[in-house]
């Protein structure tokens, strides 16, 4: 090879090279775009499934609500009850004597729905 063609081989390797760094520098961005984009949808994706699941939990209440036709709280005051304890404000928190009912507790757990 001569002089010329050495070179002229040379400044086609240095271009080809130039361009191929240029390929890459693209290629790198649009991975990065990517990246960033992969995580921001990541983070929307899980927003909306804590979302989500409040909606469930929230919907599951209110089923349970108008199935019952209690409040939650008045619900756990009722199994409460149901495990033997008072839960009038007379004997709050006592054992009822061999599960016999309590008017008053009855009265706080099923009277004056609103």
């Amino acid at each position: 090879m001569n002089k010329k063609e050495l070179h002229d081989t040379f400044s086609e390797l240095e271009s080809q090279a130039e361009a191929t760094l240029k390929t890459l520098k693209q290629v790198k961005q649009e991975l990065s775009q990517l990246t960033e984009e992969n995580h921001a949808l990541s983070m929307e994706n899980q927003h909306l499934r804590d979302r989500l699941a409040e909606v469930i939990k929230q919907q599951s209440i209110e089923k349970q609500i108008s199935d019952t036709g209690m409040t939650k709280s008045r619900m756990n005051l009722e199994k409460i009850y149901e495990d033997g304890f008072h839960v009038c404000n007379l004997f709050y928190g006592s054992r009822r004597d061999g599960d016999e009912p309590c008017a008053f507790c009855l009265e706080v757990i099923y009277g004056e729905r609103k």
